[in-house]
């Protein structure tokens, strides 16, 4: 069993910046890809990117150039940095964490339970 808080959430102005952060606990040792997504009203839960356990890190196009994801293994910790933010970006804002060898966002994997990120003037 594996628990996923995330925090950072908030409100931005268009073209700010926020830093998610996700900590993991419980069974983190099974813990391989981790993924951030996003879930806007009215619309489905989209992926934003993921980040492999060595480092490397993939992202949605929507996306790309402007957000950066990391991850402190020491710490359990996974990072989404926000930068040049959008109203279209503003939507609640999930972890998730994918055990070996379970694909991340599968039905296999662990969900936070989100926060919350408002960009408007």
């Amino acid at each position: 069993q594996v628990q996923l808080v995330e925090s950072g959430g908030g409100l931005v102005q268009p073209g700010g910046s926020l830093r998610l952060s996700c900590a993991a606990s419980g069974s983190i040792f099974s813990i391989s890809t981790m993924g951030w997504y996003r879930q806007a009203p009215g619309k489905q839960r989209n992926l934003v990117g993921t980040i492999a356990s060595g480092g490397t890190a993939t992202y949605a196009d929507f996306v790309k150039g402007r957000f950066i994801i990391t991850r402190d293994n020491s710490k359990n910790t996974v990072y989404l940095q926000m930068n040049s933010l959008k109203p279209e970006d503003t939507a609640v804002y999930y972890c998730n964490a994918a055990p070996y060898p379970a694909m991340t966002g599968s039905s296999a994997t662990y969900w936070g339970q989100g926060t919350q990120v408002t960009v408007s003037s």
